[in-house]
Order: C-alpha cells, then sequence, then structure tokens
C-alpha cells in the first residue's frame, strides 16, 4: 500500500509560486498584452492563466513556459526571475508618474489658516 504525500506547500514554496505567478502579471502588463490574449496565444484558458498569475502551484510548468512565451516570445525563465526585460523598468517608470489634481475649494479652505 502506497503512503499518499501530503499536497499542502510550505510557506516558503507557496511565497515562490506566488512571486512567480506575479512576475508573469507584471510582465504581461508590462508588454500591454490581455489576459485573455495572452492564454488564447499560450493555448490555455483564461481561468488556466488567472491561476497561473495568482501562483496556483498546481499547474505544470509547461503551462508557465508556454504562458511566458505568449506575452514575451524568446523570454527564458531566467530572464523573468531576473526582471531584465525592458518592459518592466518602462511600466515602473509610467507608475511612478502620477497626476495630480489640483485642491478643490474646500481643501484649499481647510489649508487656509
Amino acid at each position: 500500500m502506497k503512503v499518499k504525500q501530503s499536497a499542502v506547500l510550505s510557506p516558503d514554496l507557496a511565497q515562490a509560486a506566488a512571486q512567480l505567478g506575479h512576475l508573469l502579471a507584471r510582465l504581461r502588463q508590462a508588454r500591454q498584452v490581455k489576459q485573455a490574449n495572452a492564454a488564447l496565444r499560450a493555448g490555455l484558458s483564461r481561468n488556466t492563466a488567472y491561476r497561473l498569475e495568482k501562483g496556483d502551484p498546481g499547474l505544470a510548468i509547461g503551462q508557465v513556459l508556454r504562458y511566458l512565451d505568449a506575452i514575451a516570445p524568446g523570454t527564458s525563465l531566467a530572464d523573468l526571475l531576473a526582471q531584465t526585460d525592458p518592459a518592466l523598468a518602462a511600466l515602473q517608470a509610467r507608475e511612478a508618474t502620477k497626476r495630480v489634481r489640483d485642491l478643490s475649494a474646500a481643501e484649499l479652505d481647510e489649508l487656509n489658516f
């Protein structure tokens, strides 16, 4: 009789899976690819793409690699982990640039002392 191993991940492995999913999502956003389009290109369902980006550890590594290739053709897993894609730097710069709105009359009155 075989004993079934527990499917529970250690906290470190769960965190690594979540980080990988986050990196996939960031790269997809940086490349301005919609999740549904990336899933279609990779031959995956949109639900699987969602699970990949959420760091579901139950998915096959082949699905991860196909999804990565659909987002950024020619990018390796090592490149993803190193975050060397120039689109990621551009996304970070876009996020750092935020518009500032004018204060309303009520807000200006609150500051007037």
